[in-house]
């Protein structure tokens, strides 16, 4: 039967066996040293180190980190500044050279986040300081390509690198947010004012338009009314010739009087003339040369009355 002791003995070799094992989580690795001093690399997983003499140092996440930052500056001309900003950032890569940088360039965490807050804060100020306030709200774009300029290679010999930053909120003192409302309500005020007058312009000249197309349409359509009815006239005056010279050689031919032709249109014409006519008194002559000389006259006179139509 084994001894107590070799019972004792073995249990000790195994805890000592068993405190050798290391997990390394998913997205980090482990930094060893032996005696103070830097080892090697574990990754993520189950590990082995020499119980008693290798020791794990400290565990670095390799996945991407993110920090917000707010501080002030100072413009060119006296005015403060006051930034939200959102800092991605992860390890370079998982060489040892840059994890032992990670590992070793600061005392802890908190030391670094002081020292990258301050890079970054101090590069903002330097930019903002050359700039006036008038300017800021427009440079966003300026003052993050500036921030990552000289943030870059910082990062870099710190064993990171920055993914992207962010200036989520640029604001200004009460006093200048109030007079920048003031401008903005002022510009706002004359743009509606323009483009009211503009719209009235775009109305009246509109309607100049459309009362110049009537009086056009109306005045085309009242010169094609005159014509057809001056047409209009010229035929019957030709279909009442051509009426005339029928019934007139029709009379002739069944050997009948054509002057009684004559004397039944100079009536009529007589008749229209004093119906239509101005005049108070009219000379008759009753012969047929004397009627066909009334007749032209009268046509004549009834020509210069239709013309003002």
């Amino acid at each position: 039967m084994m001894s107590i002791p070799f019972i004792v003995i073995g249990a000790l070799i195994l805890l000592v066996v068993l405190s050798g094992f290391v997990t390394v989580n998913q997205g980090s690795v482990a930094v060893i040293t032996i005696f103070g001093k830097y080892r090697r690399i574990m990754p993520p997983g189950l590990n082995f180190k020499i119980p008693f003499i290798e020791m794990v140092y400290k565990r670095i996440s390799i996945q991407n980190r993110s920090v917000e930052l707010e501080f002030q500056a100072v413009t060119q001309d006296q005015a403060n500044v006051y930034f939200k900003a959102m800092l991605l950032y992860a390890v370079f890569n998982q060489a040892d050279e840059t994890i032992k940088n990670v590992a070793f360039k600061f005392v802890d965490d908190r030391n670094f986040m002081q020292a990258l807050i301050r890079t970054i804060e101090g590069t903002i100020r330097s930019f903002v300081a050359t700039k006036k306030q008038a300017e800021i709200l427009g440079l966003r774009t300026e003052i993050i390509q500036e921030v990552k300029m000289h943030l870059d290679s910082t990062l870099e010999e710190w064993g990171y690198h920055m993914i992207d930053i962010q200036l989520n909120d640029i604001t200004f003192d009460e006093e200048i947010i109030k007079s920048m409302s003031r401008v903005v309500a002022s510009n706002n005020l004359k743009a509606a004012a323009e483009n009211e007058g503009q719209a009235l312009l775009i109305t009246k000249t509109k309607a100049a338009e459309a009362e110049g197309n009537a009086i056009k349409i109306s005045a085309l359509a009242e010169k094609e009314a005159a014509q057809q009815r001056g047409q209009g006239i010229a035929l019957f005056r030709e279909e009442v010739a051509k009426g005339m010279a029928n019934a007139a050689k029709e009379m002739t031919d069944a050997d009948l009087d054509a002057s009684f032709l004559l004397f039944s249109m100079w009536t009529e014409a007589i008749k229209h003339f004093g119906e239509t006519g101005k005049g108070n008194v009219i000379f008759l002559d009753g012969s047929t040369d004397g009627m066909q000389k009334t007749m032209n006259q009268m046509l004549g006179m009834m020509k210069m009355n239709e013309k003002p139509e």
